[in-house]
């Protein structure tokens, strides 16, 4: 049976809207906002604000709405804690209700509305956009049509593949015109239809790297990311939506008919066959017949632009496709990309997303960009940002390598700056400043001694440089979020993170591009004059 949308939404709330001094093109000027309070569980409380209120206000509605202790939660946008200036919020945010203390026990349920509040008038629809970008002017056009057959009684289907919970809603007539993947029924979300459950929204998931809950916005950044449509991405957007066919864990909020979630929403596309995260389109003439052409279609970007650099997994990295070098067009748009202008769009379009994977995205834009320049090609790029094993042991990639290579300068260039006295002091005294390495002082984040070289393999190739760094194992130093530091000859897991980029501040960050895009350029040069090498001994015309 569908959903009755004349009446109000029973897990919403409606509670007074402020307003922001950011002047944010395309919403009205008024003083009064809305946002979407999204509790550790899954659940979705519609709320205004009024210009006068502030965090303790807030949290005191809802405190009376859910009937929990507030100095036992915390009420966060993204990277920060709201402590009680509301002025970074904007209109139709999502924020993230949480409780502090992280290691509960599994018998201690999550926050979950128990009260007659919550049964307030809400004045949104079934399904509402969060964000109001030009760039969803076709997402709304589907979600029109989604509308529709909700109200002619058309009821969406699950998607039975995949870890997480996903739905397929209809238009009037039947046809599937959009993917839906609510934020709390990721893998290991609170209302995991599938058994993989067992963490907050907001704590790490199956990439250490990207949280629990946080896969939705990234599929929209994808798809904002994707300039005149270059990579085919469908139209994406994160919206806020209420159906019955949802699935909640909580045996209390399962008496409920119709569940608020947060989620993806993303156009349906028809398609022939898939390939891993590729939808596959045979293409037709005029006369509607099919050609051996086809068309790709990317799909689900929820672990794109992740916190910290890992070890990606390129499905892809061994196709035939994947050697060929790119063409003009593909040079041209690459060229044209620019990481810093898409960070500060990233921003305003999805204000809730992390520092780290803004600095993530414009590093790796900054590597592509090097790397399409000296004429790589997506096969040889991928290998650069992908890990090995060796002796048993995962060897960072060569992009971490550099990486860490910037690091080290900037602690060198801050430990010159901080450290050492002046010269012109030591040379008229006659005074020698020597540094003591082991000193826990000058722990920088890359172990005791952040000066020295990393020690090179004993290993040779053929033809001097393999297009790895010669950097022995033992020498590298991995973070470790609980102990702090620690050797990487040591054993760890796969996917431990070698560098991190968003602890750095915005000094230091600024001094790591410049170094890291220095290495770069260096690194891309030999390996240009090696294959030029190789090339000449082999006797060929080919040119690099």
């Amino acid at each position: 049976m569908s959903a009755d949308f004349d009446r109000p939404v029973q897990t919403q709330m409606a509670v007074p809207h402020f307003r922001t001094p950011l002047g944010i093109q395309g919403e009205k000027p008024t003083g009064r906002r809305r946002v979407f309070v999204q509790t550790e569980s899954g659940c979705v409380l519609g709320m205004e604000l009024d210009r006068t209120d502030n965090v303790h206000m807030v949290k005191r509605r809802l405190q009376i709405a859910l009937n929990v202790p507030i100095e036992d939660s915390s009420l966060t946008f993204g990277d920060t804690v709201l402590k009680n200036d509301l002025s970074a919020i904007r209109n139709d945010s999502p924020l993230l209700l949480t409780r502090n203390i992280l290691h509960r026990s599994s018998l201690t349920p999550c926050l979950s509305p128990s009260s007659r509040e919550i049964q307030k008038k809400d004045r949104s629809g079934p399904v509402e956009i969060l964000g109001h970008s030009s760039c969803f002017v076709r997402t709304k056009q589907i979600v029109d049509k989604v509308v529709n057959g909700m109200r002619a009684g058309i009821e969406p289907s699950r998607v039975q593949g995949g870890l997480g919970g996903a739905y397929y809603f209809k238009n009037s007539r039947g046809e599937s015109v959009a993917i839906v993947k609510p934020t709390d029924e990721e893998p290991f979300a609170p209302n995991n239809p599938k058994g993989f459950v067992g963490k907050a929204l907001g704590q790490p998931e199956l990439k250490r790297s990207v949280r629990v809950g946080e896969t939705g916005f990234r599929e929209v950044a994808a798809y904002l990311l994707d300039y005149d449509h270059f990579a085919n991405v469908p139209p994406t957007a994160l919206v806020k939506i209420t159906h019955s066919i949802f699935n909640v864990n909580n045996m209390i909020q399962r008496t409920k008919k119709h569940f608020s979630k947060i989620a993806s929403f993303q156009q349906f596309m028809e398609h022939d066959f898939d390939a891993s995260n590729l939808l596959v389109r045979k293409l037709k003439n005029e006369d509607g017949n099919r050609f051996s052409e086809v068309e790709l279609i990317p799909i689900d970007h929820g672990l794109c632009l992740p916190e910290n650099l890992e070890d990606p997994y390129f499905e892809w990295i061994h196709w035939a496709q994947a050697s060929i070098p790119f063409s003009e067009d593909e040079l041209d748009y690459i060229e044209k990309l620019d990481p810093y202008h898409d960070s500060e769009m990233l921003k305003t379009e999805l204000p809730m997303i992390r520092e780290a994977c803004l600095r993530v995205l414009i590093l790796s834009t900054v590597f592509l960009k090097e790397a399409a320049s000296y004429g790589l090609c997506l096969a040889e790029i991928g290998e650069m940002m992908s890990r090995e094993f060796k002796r048993g042991e995962e060897e960072p990639s060569e992009l971490e390598v550099l990486c860490m290579d910037a690091r080290r300068i900037v602690a060198e260039k801050e430990a010159e700056m901080k450290v050492l006295p002046p010269k012109v002091e030591a040379e008229e005294d006659g005074f020698q400043f020597e540094i003591e390495y082991d000193d826990p002082a000058f722990d920088f984040g890359f172990g005791p001694n952040p000066f020295s070289r990393l020690e090179e393999e004993d290993e040779e190739t053929e033809g001097g440089y393999s297009g790895k760094p010669k950097t022995g194992h033992s020498s590298y130093v991995v973070v470790n979020s609980l102990s702090g530091y620690r050797s990487a000859n040591e054993p760890m897991p796969a996917g431990a993170c070698f560098v991190k980029l968003g602890d750095m501040n915005e000094e230091q960050w600024g001094l790591f591009l410049e170094s890291f895009k220095d290495l770069v350029v260096e690194a891309l040069c030999k390996r240009k004059m090696i294959a030029m090498g190789q090339r000449l001994r082999l006797g060929t015309s080919c040119q690099f």
